[in-house]
């Protein structure tokens, strides 16, 4: 069990799935303020003897002091801190000491209910992530020699080929090896619409296949796939502070001792200018009570979580409270083009031939056919989308960036960008034109043909994502500069950027480019984000004030190389989390500001006399519900 002003939270009970009334420090307190209320009425109805009645607070006192008092005794021992459970300590037993016995047992009572509920608060928040492998199933249907057998989800080996038929979860990662389907990943990706999956594809746990019998290959075990890792990942990100919770936190240590040695010069020094001591241990008392800052001590930490503990439910894995506190300053946000603004797979949109378009197509797919470069692809798609088959082609060469070549019928054939025939000597100037005009589309320019002549031009595009324009004017809205860096060429960036409303675009970069793009922008603008998909612009994501990789649902490299990992291809997202972070900067900032109201009303009207125990402990732990109550607004909408 961790503390809650103290912040040991790595200790936190894990889990808790209860009502709240029975989580064991909740229950405890409302045992206490059962007794304590009881005591109360008999004593003045005088059906009970004060003996007995302050044996009823005694029990009171006990039992709903239990698990607080633990904690601030093993931080004082083990860390040699003085945490806010000892000022609370310190309270009620000099409230006891003093006679006050109904007193501290309300204080305790009040205190616990308010330890309790965070505590509740937390392990509740922790349950709802960990509800999601819920979703998927407990049992799998594995085929083992030639049968099909049904064996716990657990005992799933890397390898084996299980079956899920429609209406059913998988049970853990893998590959489908038969079979084709609709499947829903809402519960990795956060994304509710379909995703087409043929073989050959990976399947992920807890997504449910809607349509279609599959037999699929195991490529996790289900303590290790990618669900867990999701939920793994967040709970480690909740327990990661910020500059803010940081911040509080050493403040909160150095503060409570000095609350408590003042508390005994209260008692000590009056009394040697012949002050009543009791009158001044009384203010003693309730200064321990009014000075303890546990509002302000969890004004950030509940806000952070409760936001990282969302953005986890809907597929955005925000790795620490820093990087949810930073998405709420941002500035200017950068974006990598290609996989990114665009989808990451070029399609042919034109064909220009000096012959029959026929013969142009079907000689780039000659060729192409032996390649696996993206743009490659994208011809043969095309070719074969026209119902063309390809001519023999032999002695294929790769050639690193500029295209490849082969022979077809006995004559060498290229096919590359204008620059490798420029290079080759065979460049017409008559393709200047429709090269230009192609790249002022934000198309991609390759050209056939032999050393003797060019026989035609294909135009390609990779296509703008859906929606990516009404996105970047959401980012507009929020009052941010978008930049878009690619390595591209400038041409086809401006193009890009001028049909997306891009406030600015640097073309040609290569990585180490992007970095120094990346560091322009922070200098200019301030705090900066950069958008990439994945691995490759690792390097500008890491110099970036927040690092957003998108689409890494099962690509481990890229969700490590982010501060935050979009487990879907779904650029919509990265306002949402801008949005996320603003929302908890500012609930943390009221809860600060209200914290500090609350202590300096109750401070000066302990240190004066004007408040009693019984209005310092109500005032002090409504302040710190409300805080509580507040933080958790963050995990709303």
């Amino acid at each position: 069990m961790g503390k809650k002003c103290g912040c040991k939270r790595e200790e936190r009970e894990e889990v808790f799935e209860g009502k709240w009334y029975t989580h064991p420090p909740m229950r405890n307190a409302l045992i206490a303020g059962l007794l304590t209320g009881m005591a109360f009425v008999l004593a003045h109805l005088g059906i009970i003897p004060s003996p007995v009645e302050i044996a009823i607070y005694i029990v009171a006192i006990l039992l709903g002091g239990y698990h607080w008092s633990r904690e601030g005794i093993e931080e004082l021992i083990e860390e040699k801190e003085i945490g806010i459970e000892i000022l609370m300590m310190a309270a009620t037993i000099g409230s006891a000491i003093l006679g006050m016995w109904d007193e501290a047992a309300f204080l305790v009572f009040l205190y616990g209910t308010a330890e309790g509920l965070e505590e509740y608060t937390y392990a509740k928040t922790r349950h709802s992530i960990r509800k999601l492998l819920d979703l998927a199933p407990r049992e799998a249907r594995v085929l083992r020699n030639g049968r099909e057998i049904t064996i716990p989800a657990e005992e799933l080996k890397v390898g084996d080929i299980f079956v899920v038929r429609p209406g059913e979860s998988m049970p853990t990662d893998g590959i489908i090896i038969k079979g084709s389907s609709s499947i829903n990943e809402a519960p990795v990706t956060g994304e509710s619409i379909p995703v087409e999956k043929k073989e050959g594809m990976k399947v992920f746990a807890a997504t449910m296949n809607q349509h279609g019998y599959l037999e699929v290959k195991a490529t996790a075990t289900f303590e290790n796939n990618t669900l867990s890792k999701i939920i793994h990942l967040v709970e480690e990100a909740q327990e990661q502070k910020g500059k803010t919770q940081i911040f509080i936190e050493r403040f909160g240590k150095r503060y409570s001792p000095i609350v408590l040695l003042s508390a005994i010069l209260l008692i000590v020094i009056p009394p040697l200018f012949g002050m009543p001591i009791s009158e001044w241990a009384t203010r003693a008392v309730v200064l321990l009570v009014a000075a303890a800052p546990c509002a302000l001590v969890m004004s950030t930490p509940v806000a952070i979580a409760a936001g990282i503990g969302r953005a986890g439910s809907t597929g955005v894995l925000i790795k620490g409270g820093i990087h949810l506190e930073n998405l709420g300053n941002i500035k200017v946000v950068a974006l990598d083009k290609t996989g990114t603004l665009t989808k990451g797979t070029p399609v042919v949109t034109d064909i220009f031939p000096l012959n029959k378009e026929a013969e142009v197509l079907r000689l780039a797919y000659s060729i192409e056919n032996l390649s696996e470069h993206p743009l490659a692809r994208a011809v043969v798609q095309k070719a074969e989308e026209s119902g063309l088959t390809p001519l023999k082609a032999k002695d294929f060469q790769a050639l690193t960036g500029a295209g490849a070549k082969a022979k077809i019928d006995g004559e060498d054939f290229y096919i590359g960008n204008p620059q490798f025939f420029k290079e080759l000597g065979i460049f017409d100037e008559s393709y200047s034109g429709i090269i230009d005009k192609f790249a002022s589309e934000g198309k991609t320019v390759i050209l056939l043909g032999t050393k003797t002549r060019i026989y035609g031009a294909i135009a390609l595009r990779d296509e703008v994502r859906p929606g990516t324009k009404e996105i970047i004017s959401e980012l507009h809205k929020m009052g941010l500069k978008v930049v878009m860096l690619t390595g591209d060429n400038p041409q086809t960036a401006k193009a890009i950027a001028n049909e997306l409303g891009i406030d600015d675009f640097r073309a040609g970069l290569r990585p180490e480019d992007k970095i120094e793009a990346v560091k322009e922008l922070k200098e200019k603008y301030g705090d900066i984000i950069m958008v990439g998909d994945g691995i490759n612009d690792a390097p500008a994501l890491a110099e970036a004030t927040v690092g957003i990789a998108m689409g890494t649902i099962g690509t481990d490299a890229a969700i490590e190389a982010a501060d935050v990992a979009l487990m879907a291809d779904d650029l919509s997202k990265v306002p949402y989390a801008i949005s996320l972070g603003k929302r908890a900067r500012r609930i943390s900032t009221q809860n600060i500001i209200f914290s500090l109201l609350i202590l300096a009303v109750l401070i000066p009207s302990a240190l004066i006399g004007i408040m009693s125990v019984a209005i310092a402990v109500f005032v002090h732990e409504a302040s710190e519900l409300l805080a509580v109550g507040n933080g958790l607004r963050v995990a709303r909408g």
